[in-house]
């Protein structure tokens, strides 16, 4: 009984009893001593690569911190996923099948996954090309605010009454993104209105000198204060005026008041929807 469990074959066509001889367990004990070194040396490389790469990033101020924190995890996974191959060839085993068995593991999961997938391809795809960035202020999927993180998975944005937004990245990519961060500038544009009545010149000139003695307009490109539509009870000037992209919402909305108030002060007739109401006589 005991002799047949000693010849019985459990690995290689070795038998439990060519395991007990001091030549296999010296052979053993030497794979699992070199396993270890492998595994320590590999993990020491693939730290020290992986922060090397996102090291990149914060070295130079022009390039995204987030690109290179992405490129230095997959550099660190791929070095410790070979890592773990090469343990493995030391104790003899194929990892070919290892391999195949894994892929078809991930076409399984990824088949089961396929919007968490859709995330992080999207996800990708927002961290290598950067429509977006941290600090920006934009407008994308319905939703405006200050980009605070850009993960795999989702992006965050800080709303402009300060709550956080959770966009999931597929929802991102997929949709039109207004960056109002790129560029330094912006073009504010305004609707006036004037009685028909009014001295047309007079109404120009007040509304362009209201608006050019505020320092936040820029005098070049050179300001449009035209007549842009005759409408029904008004005549409609179209103004446009160039200032620094951070200055563009309060400059617009102090603008509509203090116009408001110039055009008053000149006299000039703003118009607005009246409705006149007859009372048929009793028969």
């Amino acid at each position: 009984m005991f002799q047949d469990l000693m010849n019985t074959e459990i690995f290689g066509g070795n038998t439990i009893a060519d395991f007990l001889t001091l030549n296999m367990l010296a052979s053993i004990a030497g794979s699992v001593v070199g396993a270890i070194v492998i595994i320590i040396v590999g993990w020491v490389i693939a730290a020290w690569l992986g922060s090397r790469v996102r090291k990149i990033g914060t070295a130079h101020a022009h390039l995204d911190n987030t690109l290179f924190n992405f490129l230095g995890s997959i550099v660190q996974y791929v070095i410790i996923g070979f890592t773990m191959l090469i343990v493995l060839n030391t104790f003899g085993i194929q990892t070919t099948s290892i391999v195949a068995a894994v892929g078809a593991a991930g076409l399984a999961i990824g088949l089961a996954l396929q919007g968490t997938l859709s995330n992080v391809a999207a996800g990708v795809m927002l961290i290598l090309f950067r429509p977006l960035k941290i600090g920006d202020f934009v407008d994308v999927a319905g939703q405006m605010g200050t980009v605070k993180d850009v993960t795999l998975n989702f992006t965050e944005l800080a709303s402009l009454s300060n709550t956080q937004v959770i966009i999931p990245n597929k929802e991102v990519w997929g949709n039109v993104i207004e960056n109002y961060s790129v560029y330094p500038t912006r073009r504010a544009e305004w609707y006036f209105g004037v009685g028909y009545g009014a001295n047309l010149k007079d109404a120009e000139e007040t509304i362009r000198e209201t608006i050019m003695a505020d320092p936040r307009a820029h005098k070049e490109p050179e300001p449009f204060i035209q007549v842009g539509n005759l409408g029904d009870s008004s005549v409609d000037f179209r103004v446009r005026v160039w200032c620094n992209a951070s200055d563009y919402f309060a400059f617009t909305n102090d603008m509509n008041r203090k116009v408001k108030e110039a055009l008053d002060a000149k006299g000039v007739d703003i118009p607005f929807p009246t409705r006149t109401i007859y009372q048929a006589a009793a028969e």
